[in-house]
């Protein structure tokens, strides 16, 4: 019996799934887009002037450019991660390989802020290597390259847990056929290896860019939060409701928002897609 049968089935009750349709739009419409809609309308309430007004105070936009910026260097380094990852360990059998398959999930085990304070007690003016960076006059912590170590750090799995499965579930069936035929190493993964996960892929660096954007626990920890220097957008948020301005927390917030609305919409064109 089919599930379309099931569903028109003479007699059945239709209120149970009735009800938890119902439900499901009720938590979504309360837990999702009630905030969603009180942020907009949060940032909005002292007109348009005020809210581009806060949007384009230098500290904000520094803020955002320092997110942007973080977005564009991890994303990449953590794609170029994870498809090396899942080739080694979809792909070969080496000493080792199950205690890489767990590092690469360590950082959905551990809290963000205990990895920013062990870069922290690591990198930091007083940590083990502090003294040695000082020396040479290199500033990891409370500076950009703290802020991209620690951002690397939570967003390292996303892309790897996407197109492992993908590649382990393929097999390598079509890569050595390719190499039966005289194809080299890079033509292999460019015109086989490649098409083949490019969704799986592709979901991967959304999921890891919504999160480099929105991090916020480690970041805290490493930046220092310098007002127009190592400020993401999340730090700013903060930093603008302690100082009392509710109206240009909201309007960053929104941006923040702009940001996981697009990146909603992309997840869902994949997935469709995958």
């Amino acid at each position: 019996m089919t599930a379309a049968a099931l569903t028109h089935a003479p007699g059945q009750s239709r209120a149970v799934p009735r009800l938890l349709i119902g439900l499901a739009f009720a938590l979504t419409a309360i837990l999702v887009v009630a905030p969603m809609a009180f942020i907009f309308w949060r940032a909005l309430v002292d007109g348009w002037a005020t809210y581009l007004a806060n949007i384009a105070d230098p500290n904000t936009l520094h803020a955002i450019w320092l997110t942007t910026l973080v977005a564009v260097i991890v994303v990449p380094v953590n794609i170029a991660f994870g498809i090396a990852a899942a080739w080694a360990i979809a792909r070969f059998r080496f000493p080792g390989r199950k205690l890489l398959m767990v590092l690469i999930e360590i950082p959905f085990s551990i809290s963000p802020i205990i990895a920013g304070i062990c870069y922290l007690l690591l990198y930091g003016r007083q940590g083990l290597l502090g003294p040695t960076l000082a020396a040479h006059d290199i500033k990891v912590m409370f500076a950009v390259p703290g802020i991209l170590l620690v951002t690397m750090f939570v967003t390292a799995p996303f892309v790897a847990r996407e197109v492992l499965p993908l590649m382990q579930a393929q097999g390598s069936e079509q890569e050595e056929a390719a190499v039966t035929l005289g194809a080299r190493g890079w033509q292999v993964f460019s015109r086989v290896t490649l098409p083949n996960i490019r969704w799986a892929l592709l979901y991967g660096a959304v999921l890891c860019t919504a999160r480099a954007v929105g991090e916020f626990g480690g970041v805290s920890v490493v930046s220092g939060s310098i007002r127009g220097q190592t400020n993401t957008l999340p730090l700013q948020i903060e930093l603008m409701f302690n100082d009392l301005n509710t109206t240009g927390a909201f309007a960053a917030a929104s941006t923040l928002t702009v940001i996981a609305l697009v990146v909603l919409v992309v997840k869902a064109a994949l997935e469709s897609r995958r």
